[in-house]
């Protein structure tokens, strides 16, 4: 296994060293921030995916863990294309599955050269299937190891963005927090609590959904340096393709025009951004 020089790295110095292939730079560069691709609705056939998400300049993902094992599978993605990268952790409706040494594993594998962050963690009130305590513990330790690492987090928060960000405010306190809220999906005031406490926001496939103008209004208010776009694949399929599985990067796109016209941006132009934000946060791929 390919390990960093030191466990605590600098967010900025030696990113481009640190990675097998970085992109180059290019205005049409998208980066679609959280796919799940060792899914099974995705890992048999992920040659196709990548290939299809280059066809509309989708060229670069990350590849995002929710157990230990899918943490290995993403990071051998990683290994094996030059343009995924991945992200290793433990979800919250898994951590109550989680053991002492799947633990230790996560810290392990964010060793590794291709781990750009550390998720998807997180909190959620909507399954039951982990306590609270158990999940609050995991998400805590998400945010150490990060502080540790200075290696990015991917938050998932589902009917407890509130709790959430208290826990965070909480965290901040030992040290500058650095990450994003995937998938975001509101209100308005967790949305500015999450970018004081100097956190990325992310949106998937439901800012596309005709219902969802709440949504589209934060949006267009995430601050241009501060926004990012994804899949959250195979889940998610935007508008026009809704309710089609699975759900794959190549889609990215679609949610990327959807926001840049309700920010009056050039396609362009926000796709550039959006670019610059990911390699900002994750580092070059």
């Amino acid at each position: 296994m390919q390990l960093r020089e030191s466990h605590r790295i600098s967010p900025r110095r030696g990113r481009a060293s640190r990675c097998m292939n970085s992109l180059q730079a290019e205005q049409n560069l998208i980066v679609d921030t959280h796919a799940h691709l060792s899914d099974e609705q995705l890992a048999d056939r992920v040659e196709h995916w990548i290939a299809e998400a280059a066809a509309v300049d989708v060229t670069a993902m990350l590849s995002v863990g929710t157990t230990v094992n899918s943490s290995r599978a993403c990071l051998k993605l990683a290994e094996r294309f030059s343009n995924v990268r991945a992200a290793v952790g433990i979800h919250p409706n898994y951590c109550c599955q989680a053991s002492a040494e799947d633990w230790a594993a996560i810290i392990e594998l964010s060793k590794h050269l291709r781990v750009a962050a550390l998720g998807e963690t997180g909190l959620d009130r909507y399954w039951d299937d982990c306590p609270w305590d158990v999940q609050v513990d995991f998400f805590r330790r998400h945010l150490q190891l990060s502080r540790e690492t200075e290696l990015p987090v991917v938050i998932h928060t589902r009917e407890c963005a509130e709790e959430t960000v208290n826990i965070l405010r909480g965290e901040a306190t030992y040290g500058a927090l650095r990450g994003v809220m995937h998938s975001f999906t509101g209100p308005q005031a967790v949305a500015d609590a999450c970018l004081e406490l100097g956190l990325y926001i992310s949106f998937a496939g439901m800012v596309t959904y005709k219902n969802a103008d709440d949504l589209r209004a934060i949006a267009k208010s995430v601050p241009a340096d501060r926004i990012l776009v994804e899949t959250d694949s195979p889940y998610l399929t935007p508008h026009p393709f809704r309710g089609k599985k699975p759900n794959h990067p190549a889609n990215v796109a679609h949610t990327l025009r959807c926001v840049a016209e309700v920010r009056g941006e050039p396609y362009a132009a926000f796709a550039a951004q959006t670019t610059a934000n990911a390699e900002r946060l994750f580092g070059p791929w």
